[in-house]
């Protein structure tokens, strides 16, 4: 579940409406271990391994099962997994989703401004677009370590090098997960619209059901009628973007939110009755455009790793590979 502990759910069934479920454990772990099982071979094999697959499946999981810590917590991450728009492509009615605010402060400011509230409105754009950055940036450390740990001429800190390339593994695979989280969140069309759970109290001259049809689609539809190796065959091949992360992201939940209407036309026409095979074909084709998106990014993060710089003094990824610069000090730390 994505926005809700699953212990409250039945309580809050009950309850004014509220945000509603994502991907339940079961489509978020397909969205995962599909992207990473798709990888191409220019990704670091370490990446590429049944465990790594396995592990990032349940990684994605993470941001859900994280709940319940605390009040402060949960409240700074649950706008993280949706984004309220309308047909028009206004968030909650107010201001327009694009162009898209360049900070997550200037959106804040943007939906004060129109008498609304970012947590309530939902920023997922700005979390998927935070954990690709974090992606990026844990691969050029990668780089750098890896090349660094094979120099001979470094031999003496190569120690050091593997203990910390291998740390960085670690983080690769948990920032993986978070993406992969927020990434299937967006593949979820109720995930970027007002009418996340039932179409509820908006104009609804096609008498769409305004029952909560959010956690029986995604999850329970999901767990018992969707076969992961129908998401798997349903891949799109890779495609890469010559566009900013921003863009790839926006676009990405432009296309998502145009599948609100198809699901509820879906849900009118009986599609999501449990003889009724259209209910998980639909659910099928929304995952393996998740896992497909997934997997497409993290390769532009792999590329875009290559030209950055990392630690301080900021040490060039190209210089420490082609072995101009050792990156110890740059590493390890020189205060």
């Amino acid at each position: 579940m994505t926005r809700l502990v699953a212990g409250l759910v039945a309580a809050l069934l009950t309850t004014a409406p509220a945000p509603a479920l994502a991907w339940g454990n079961t489509g978020h772990r397909m969205v995962g271990q599909e992207a990473m099982r798709a990888l191409p071979a220019e990704i670091p094999a370490f990446l590429r391994t049944r465990q790594a697959i396995e592990d990032v499946g349940e990684l994605s999981r993470e941001p859900d099962r994280s709940k319940a810590a605390g009040k402060i917590h949960d409240h700074d991450r649950d706008a993280a997994h949706f984004v309220d728009l309308d047909e028009t492509g206004r968030v909650l009615g107010g201001p327009p989703f694009l162009p898209l605010p360049t900070t997550k402060a200037d959106y804040e400011t943007a939906l004060r401004a129109a008498g609304l509230d970012m947590w309530k409105a939902g920023y997922l754009p700005y979390a998927m677009i935070d954990a690709r950055q974090q992606l990026a940036l844990d691969f050029a450390y990668w780089r750098i370590l890896q090349a660094a740990e094979a120099n001979p001429k470094w031999r003496g800190h190569r120690a050091w090098y593997r203990a910390d390339r291998l740390r960085r593994e670690a983080s690769i695979l948990r920032t993986i997960g978070e993406l992969s989280h927020y990434v299937a969140d967006g593949s979820q069309p109720m995930h970027v619209s007002v009418h996340f759970n039932g179409w509820g109290d908006y104009p609804n001259p096609q008498g769409y059901s305004t029952a909560r049809l959010h956690g029986p689609f995604e999850s329970d539809l999901v767990q018992r009628r969707v076969d992961q190796r129908e998401v798997r065959t349903h891949l799109r091949p890779l495609r890469l973007c010559d566009c900013s992360p921003e863009q790839r992201t926006t676009d990405y939940l432009r296309t998502s939110l145009a599948e609100v209407i198809p699901f509820y036309e879906l849900e009118k026409a009986g599609g999501l009755r449990d003889d009724d095979p259209r209910g998980p074909a639909f659910a099928t084709r929304l995952l393996a455009v998740g896992a497909s998106e997934l997997r497409d990014v993290v390769v532009e993060a792999w590329r875009a790793s290559a030209g950055m710089k990392v630690g301080w003094r900021p040490v060039a990824v190209a210089d420490v590979v082609s072995g101009k610069t050792e990156p110890y000090s740059s590493l390890y730390g020189v205060d």
